[in-house]
């Protein structure tokens, strides 16, 4: 028996709407808590990958960390997980085990796995789509594992776009793989377009001898991961529709266009939110409804996190309301979580604007988009957003937005500040109340 988390989910709005009123906001907050650690015995079974770039450019330093932190991501694995090893060059190699297979933790596996790891050599070219559908071939066989995988580069990918997104239409739902860039030389929208297809996070190791670490940890947080395939279920009204469903925090993440309606619930999408364990996410969540008369009230929305299988489970649920008023004091708040949340997508998007531009030579939007973004990280209090901006920004005044762009700007830096764009401020602890 597993030790299943307890979730909650907690619903942060102003329900009241002018007369003329037909959006409803939402921060939906969902927590989940084991309550005691995982232990060999009760640990939710588990799949991992870990996927090493072994092409030319990491000849060096890169290889040698690249062992490393293998080896530290083995060591990190639970007895009893299932796994291995790929290296990733023109095409997708299997490192340990030699079969096109997973393998079982034991003492004996984990030390062949370490040896095999120490084997590897730089060479060759990079195909990401290959060294993902190899994943996909190993993860099928384990359809009920918590399925996780890494994938380390330190290139661009040199295969035609289309082989790639065919890859991930393939990957999506299948696994979550969290992606690490090293150096300078890879692109950063590459990789957080693969992680953000297989609900992943993308990092920038700016050292390869910070590698060891992050895998470790990268590892462990996968290895506390109890309940697989959790999907947030929306329904709605025939009257109403919703307009998006993003992920907020820790990261901003649209799933809008991911959503799939279930036979069993009429007039409900599921959007994919992956694997959890100890944790909490917030979502936000835009529905549109009809004009209403004073007085009268609507369930706008019905927010449930279920885990699909043959045996539907809920795991949590909360209501999306509406009601409309004449009073104006009442109907244009906007409550604090949402325009919290608002204000850290924008501070995202604006960063990612600003720095588009800045590469395009156009200055001017540049400089405006980057002050934007300073303003907004100064007002959310996103201290260590505000320092990134530092790196490219010479900032005048903060709390108005006024910045001049430094002419000289390393592209680490800029590299930095373009993958932790995504990341937002949490507003608070999290709040929750059971289904």
């Amino acid at each position: 028996m597993t030790d299943t988390p307890s979730f909650s989910i907690n619903v942060d709005q102003n329900q009241y709407l002018p007369l003329d009123g037909t959006e409803v906001h939402a921060i939906v907050s969902v927590t989940s808590s084991k309550g005691s650690s995982l232990t060999a015995g009760t640990a939710a079974e588990a799949a991992e990958v870990i996927i090493v770039d072994t092409s030319g450019s990491m000849m060096g330093n890169e290889i040698v960390a690249a062992r490393r932190a293998a080896r530290s991501a083995i060591d990190t694995l639970r007895d009893g997980v299932k796994f291995a090893i790929v290296a990733g060059t023109d095409r997708a190699t299997m490192v340990y085990p030699r079969t096109t297979e997973l393998a079982t933790v034991t003492a004996a596996t984990r030390q062949e796995a370490k040896d095999a790891v120490g084997q590897l050599d730089a060479y060759g070219g990079t195909a990401m789509g290959e060294w993902l559908n190899l994943a996909a071939t190993l993860f099928q066989p384990v359809p009920d594992a918590i399925k996780h995988a890494i994938l380390l580069t330190d290139g661009q990918n040199n295969e035609p776009a289309s082989v790639l997104n065919q890859a991930l239409e393939r990957c999506s739902g299948l696994f979550v793989c969290d992606c690490r860039g090293v150096g300078v030389g890879w692109n950063v929208e590459e990789l957080r377009k693969i992680s953000s297809a297989l609900l992943g996070e993308v990092e920038m190791i700016a050292d390869p001898q910070d590698m060891e670490e992050d895998f470790r940890k990268l590892t462990s947080k996968a290895m506390g991961k109890a309940v697989a395939d959790v999907a947030l279920r929306l329904w709605t009204p025939q009257t109403a529709s919703v307009q998006y469903v993003k992920q907020v925090a820790p990261t901003v993440e649209d799933l809008t266009e991911r959503r799939s309606e279930p036979a069993s619930a009429p007039q409900a999408g599921d959007y994919p939110t992956g694997s959890w364990g100890d944790e909490s996410r917030d979502y936000h969540i835009c529905i549109s409804v009809p004009p209403g008369t004073p007085g009268r009230e609507m369930r706008a929305g019905w927010v449930r996190l279920v885990v699909a299988g043959a045996e539907e489970q809920v795991l949590a649920s909360g209501n999306i309301l509406a009601e409309w008023t004449e009073d104006e004091e009442r109907s244009t708040r906007i409550h604090p979580s949402v325009a919290h949340y608002t204000g850290q997508e924008e501070l995202s998007n604006a960063i990612q604007e600003g720095l588009r531009a800045r590469k395009a030579g156009d200055l001017e939007t540049a400089t405006h988009r980057l002050g934007r973004a300073v303003e907004l990280a100064h007002s959310s209090g996103h201290e260590d957003m505000t320092t990134r901006l530092g790196g490219v920004v010479d900032v005048v005044d903060a709390a108005s937005g006024t910045v001049r762009l430094k002419q000289q700007v390393s592209e680490q830096e800029e590299m930095m500040l373009d993958t932790a764009s995504v990341r937002t401020a949490r507003i608070g602890p999290a709040r929750g109340t059971s289904a």
